[in-house]
């Protein structure tokens, strides 16, 4: 990796670090085609793409049993892979537990007014499989719909010869309801819009690739959805005090991601940003996933930068909004009073992101590309509703009687004013 200044940065490679493209638009087309294909034919639909896509002849779209067995038998095995989706699953659960707000009422001068909340009925969660098994991602995004209390919490996983059993396990560990096996954006469509086995969703929840994504960008609107996300991404914000050992280390874990991952440091240190540059580069062979991480490493949105100051690398930062975002800092706390665009904040040098993918408890299902200046990540309350409640006496509606009336009329809504009058009429 090459070492560039942040002053330095033409108008092109800043809005290659801060408009990060996921390559959504591209197949938008081909999604609709597919979305169409399966509301209009089901589960024939689902096979039939599932053999294009996957290569897999899918015999029973519903694995729900698979999920149970799968989990049975590591169990009987005392497998290790099991204690560790439990203790995750543990963490993950106490989390979203600490998020479940509390129904209120109070008294405004005679108008009791209060909020409560209900879970939606159904949701649909996609874990993503392919390249890569992910029982992490079962666990972040069924764990807080079953503390929400949805009645009825679905799975969709890409199809295989074999799905990975840790992936069906951690379902199963999760809490899910039901469990299907297909994949990318014609999951989305069964899980949006059902089929004869999927049961539709009131939300659809979960990371994928860009076919996944824009599968969701499309069943917007006809369901909810949690939010578009795009390849894994992470900044690191160092000082000098920083290991750069551990800076590129966390460049490296999120590069293996995706070959389209962004992973940049920023640091005011120039003996920090060469050595976390050399560093990366001298220790990618040594990884497993090194075709991976090196492509990641030449995308545009990525790259180690030196800034003048720490406070030119905040603003950086905070224009980048980053899904991870880790602080290597002397005073981490001061830097995090300055920040507010960030998917997930990880301080000090012993909080790799690793701890928050899998076992911290917070949920790594986050917004990319830019998306923290808008919302936050996956949590009980995506799957939530709240409602209002009012309830006003006598008195208290006299109280603001004149001001309703007043503003009835002025809007030209007779009625809306009569239905005051008439409650005080003799």
């Amino acid at each position: 990796m090459n070492v560039r200044a942040v002053a330095d940065l033409s108008p092109a490679e800043r809005r290659a670090f801060f408009e990060r493209d996921a390559g959504v638009d591209a197949v938008r087309e081909d999604v609709r085609g597919i979305i169409e294909r399966v509301r209009e034919e089901g589960d024939v639909a689902v096979r039939a793409f599932s053999e294009e896509f996957d290569g897999v002849a899918v015999g029973n779209v519903d694995i729900t049993d698979d999920a149970e067995r799968a989990h049975a038998e590591l169990d009987g095995d005392g497998d290790p892979v099991l204690d560790a989706i439990r203790e995750a699953a543990a963490n993950v659960r106490e989390f979203h537990e600490r998020q479940v707000p509390e129904d209120w009422r109070d008294d405004f001068d005679g108008r009791e007014l209060g909020r409560r909340f209900r879970p939606i009925d159904r949701a649909g969660v996609y874990v993503p499989g392919g390249a890569a098994a992910y029982p992490s991602s079962a666990l972040m995004g069924v764990i807080p719909a079953v503390v929400a209390g949805v009645d009825h919490v679905a799975v969709a996983t890409p199809p295989a010869d074999e799905i990975n059993p840790a992936t069906l396990a951690a379902i199963h560990e999760a809490g899910a309801d039901a469990v299907y096996q297909v994949g990318g954006a014609q999951a989305i469509a069964a899980l949006a819009y059902g089929t004869e086995t999927v049961t539709s969703a009131d939300k659809v929840v979960g990371p994928g690739n860009k076919w996944v994504t824009a599968a969701k960008a499309e069943v917007q609107g006809d369901v909810e959805i949690d939010f578009l996300a795009g390849p894994s991404e992470v900044l690191v914000l160092a000082d000098d005090t920083a290991d750069p050992e551990f800076v590129a280390a966390e460049l490296l874990a999120q590069a293996e991601h995706d070959p389209n991952a962004s992973v940049v440091a920023v640091t005011d240190d120039a003996d920090l940003s060469a050595t976390v540059a050399e560093t990366v580069t001298a220790t990618v062979d040594e990884r497993d996933r090194a075709e991976t991480i090196r492509a990641a490493l030449d995308n545009d949105a990525s790259g180690v930068l030196h800034a003048r100051s720490m406070s030119e690398a905040v603003l950086f930062a905070e224009e980048y909004a980053a899904e991870h975002l880790s602080i290597m800092a002397d005073d981490d706390e001061a830097l995090l009073d300055r920040i507010t665009n960030a998917g997930s904040v990880f301080l000090g040098p012993y909080s790799p992101v690793a701890a928050g993918d899998y076992a911290a408890g917070p949920n790594h299902v986050l917004p990319t590309n830019g998306g923290a200046k808008r919302y936050g990540g996956l949590s009980t309350d995506t799957f939530l509703r709240s409602s209002t409640v009012q309830r006003l006496d006598r008195d208290a509606l006299d109280d603001v009687a004149d001001t309703i009336t007043t503003l009835a009329d002025a809007e030209g809504l007779e009625a809306h004013a009569e239905s005051v009058h008439t409650r005080f009429e003799d």
